[in-house]
């Protein structure tokens, strides 16, 4: 296992320890997590995402989409319709599964759909008017204005 010292990156910032706990969670579970259902996440636009993952063989009622404090979690439950069937080879795999997803701040789940055995959850960034960047003008003073003009033309 490899380990990674973030601290000299975290040494001059401010408030940026969860991105390093974050970064840390990530590669610890990048080695733990399993690889079931393949999945791939897509960025459709400038501030939309997609999260798609391959879940052939379970319908809509058998998966669970969840969001809860930046994580979204897709469940899937394993289906008990093979009884009494005889698999002279079994490749299909109908086992439960658990996938986690860290989203990052003001990601919100937009939607999801089941198409053709394919799980696309959509994204999408939504960050609010207070936070978002704004524009200050500057006001011209002239030299010979007095301190009540300067600050008229300041409001």
């Amino acid at each position: 296992m490899r380990t990674f010292d973030l601290s000299p990156l975290l040494r001059s910032t401010v408030g940026f320890d969860r991105l390093g706990r974050a970064v840390e969670t990530a590669l610890h579970q990048s080695e733990t997590m399993p690889s079931y259902p393949p999945y791939n996440i897509e960025k459709v636009g400038d501030d939309a995402y997609r999260v798609s993952l391959a879940v052939a063989g379970f319908s809509k009622e058998d998966l669970e989409i969840v969001t809860q404090e930046g994580v979204l979690v897709v469940r899937g439950k394993a289906k008990a319709d093979s009884e009494g069937k005889t698999f002279l080879y079994r490749g299909i795999a109908e086992r439960a599964f658990e996938r986690k997803f860290q989203l990052a701040d003001f990601i919100r789940v937009n939607g999801a759909r089941l198409i053709d055995g394919m799980l696309n959850i959509e994204l999408v960034r939504e960050v609010p008017e207070a936070l978002r960047p704004r524009r200050i003008d500057i006001a011209a003073v002239h030299p010979g204005d007095t301190a009540v003009e300067q600050q008229a033309l300041a409001a």
